[in-house]
């Protein structure tokens, strides 16, 4: 047997009656289980992402025991193990940078264990995509339960959510929320278990995870604590039998079509610009690209239909009672391919034509007949992006040309040194730009994007201004930021050769990003290049195989056709 057939086998080895299947019942026995239950079939493992320092993800030990329970009652042995689990707020420089680690974690644990398929458990923001990146390269068959949504709390008598508090942490640089309104904040803002409130990335990916044929329909949006999620998650424990049953292989699902879905299910709910680079990467794991032009005619063809924060006034549960991510794909029926297949095995068309339609509440609109769609997400090109960049576009941005004077800052230390000086040469029509803080430069990508509005202005009452960057934006925010512009600034992209007082112009309608210096003179400069440099261990395998992020921000080696020695796509 080849290197590559060994990491396959499966939980045949349970019940082979040689010396490792009886190494394999007799460990297992050891815990406790029956000469029975040692001998279940299928062997399906669940692999979880729990961890403390991951309170997003801290509830999912009663969704796998209750993912168990499906398991058992379909007649499998379930078995349990752990990867190493990311967070945003509790990783430094950032949970991206780790993402690829996890999920190649998440594949030797697949593809080396003797299970014949497993149900992923995870969350927040990088821990689904890099289970689904570790499970289409494991290639075994698979299934996910997310963590859902925490509750939404209360302040000051109104909903609380996570896109609330970057204006609390705003208002707070400014001296307009006191010390003791800011210790009652904090105990008021996270109240359970779960990922991000709003239609940030955690949700986002969650929906992703259902529209590709990873998680039940209906499964992205009831809460982390209900009692929903826990039916949902022994519903799933049942449906990875049947998956196994079928012999359907997670790289099977990573179709065109199936992505194209996806992309447009992001700008359908109008959320996290973080799902582009995410999308890439799990596209690149089947050998797939996606591509600017494709990506920016698919966002000019889908229309925006969730009304739900950070973009707009409803909760999600609103959307919830509404049908979730099942009547979204029936409100956008016109420009996604219904015949890709749900966990289930049946095809999207033939769930939503036999699922009940949700409540009427506001959360989920139909756009007007003849009206141009408007999605919420924008893919830019131009000189100064010339392998794209990302805006999340709200109503009143859609349309707008905008030309302004930059404002340079190299990387976050600058930044913070400088941004809320009353010496700093700015004013309302002035666009701020951050670099060298890209997936190389950061490195990582921190969500730092979301540069805030220099104190002076504040206190004037400018709320907004044009920001670009190559990072990224936590989903929950909201602004005119252009994102992940690539080339970065940190490997010789455009956004190195900018210099303070330049004229660039953003064209909002035709997405594209330039920069309107000439462009003889722009290339005789000298590139403003910032970048940390790795000596050892992982830091140095990312600065050396970490790509852009219109190739997902993936490792060069983990992409393309890694089923024989053919040369790695790049």
């Amino acid at each position: 047997m080849s290197q590559r057939d060994l990491k396959q086998a499966g939980g045949a080895l349970f019940s082979d009656e040689g010396p490792d299947g009886f190494l394999h019942r007799a460990f297992q026995r050891g815990r406790g289980l029956s000469e029975g239950d040692v001998r279940r079939n299928p062997v399906i493992g669940i692999c979880s992402s729990w961890s403390e320092l991951n309170p997003c993800n801290a509830g999912l030990r009663d969704i796998s025991a209750a993912v168990k329970r499906g398991i058992e009652a379909s007649g499998g042995l379930a078995l349990e193990f752990p990867t190493i689990s990311i967070s945003e707020p509790y990783t430094r420089p950032t949970s991206m940078y780790l993402r690829n680690l996890m999920s190649m974690d998440v594949e030797e644990a697949i593809a080396t264990a003797p299970i014949d398929g497993v149900v992923l458990l995870g969350g927040c923001d990088k821990t689904v995509p890099a289970q689904i990146m570790g499970a289409v390269s494991a290639d075994k068959p698979a299934a996910m339960v997310t963590a859902g949504p925490r509750e939404v709390s209360c302040w000051k008598k109104a909903p609380l959510t996570t896109d609330d508090v970057w204006d609390a942490i705003d208002r707070r640089r400014l001296g307009e929320v006191t010390d003791a309104e800011w210790k009652q904040l904090e105990g008021a803002f996270s109240v359970s278990v779960g990922t991000c409130n709003v239609l940030g990335t955690a949700i986002t990916m969650a929906a992703i995870a259902e529209v590709l044929g990873f998680a039940l329909p209906g499964s992205a949006l009831p809460g982390a604590t209900s009692v929903e999620r826990l039916a949902l998650a022994e519903s799933t424990g049942r449906t990875i039998v049947d998956v196994v049953a079928r012999g359907v292989r997670p790289r099977s699902l990573i179709t065109r079509s199936a992505l194209e879905n996806c992309f447009r299910m992001v700008c359908a709910l109008g959320g996290s610009a973080n799902a582009v680079i995410h999308l890439e990467a799990i596209a690149g794991r089947a050998g797939i690209t996606l591509g600017v032009d494709a990506l920016q005619r698919w966002a000019n063809t889908t229309p925006n239909v969730a009304r739900v924060r950070p973009l707009g006034p409803h909760l999600l549960s609103d959307l919830d009672k509404a049908g979730g991510v099942p009547a979204v794909m029936r409100t956008i029926a016109d420009v996604v391919d219904l015949t890709t297949p749900t966990v289930t095995g049946r095809s999207w068309r033939e769930h939503i034509d036999s699922s009940e339609i949700g409540e009427k509440n506001g959360a989920l609109s139909r756009p007007e007949a003849g009206t141009k769609p408007k999605g919420a997400l924008r893919i830019l090109s131009g000189n100064l992006a010339p392998a794209g960049a990302v805006l999340k576009v709200s109503d009143d941005l859609d349309g707008s040309v905008m030309r302004r004077k930059v404002v340079i800052f190299e990387g976050v230390a600058d930044l913070n040194e400088r941004i809320d000086s009353d010496d700093l040469d700015v004013d309302a029509d002035s666009a701020l730009v951050l670099r060298g803080v890209g997936i190389i430069g950061a490195p990582g990508m921190p969500e730092v994007g979301h540069i805030p509005i220099p104190a002076k202005l504040a206190r004037q009452g400018v709320t907004d201004m044009l920001r670009i960057t190559d990072a990224r934006m936590s989903g929950t925010a909201t602004g005119c930021v252009v994102l992940h512009v690539a080339p970065e600034s940190a490997i010789g992209g455009p956004l190195a050769y900018l210099r303070d007082g330049d004229l660039i112009e953003l064209d909002i309608p035709n997405q594209r990003i330039d920069v309107l210096v000439d462009e003889s003179l722009f290339n005789r400069r000298t590139p403003e290049i910032h970048r940390s440099r790795a000596t050892r261990g992982y830091g140095w395998m990312f600065e050396k195989h970490a790509l852009q992020p219109d190739s997902g921000c993936d490792f060069d080696f983990l992409r393309g056709d890694f089923s024989d020695d053919s040369e790695i796509e790049r």
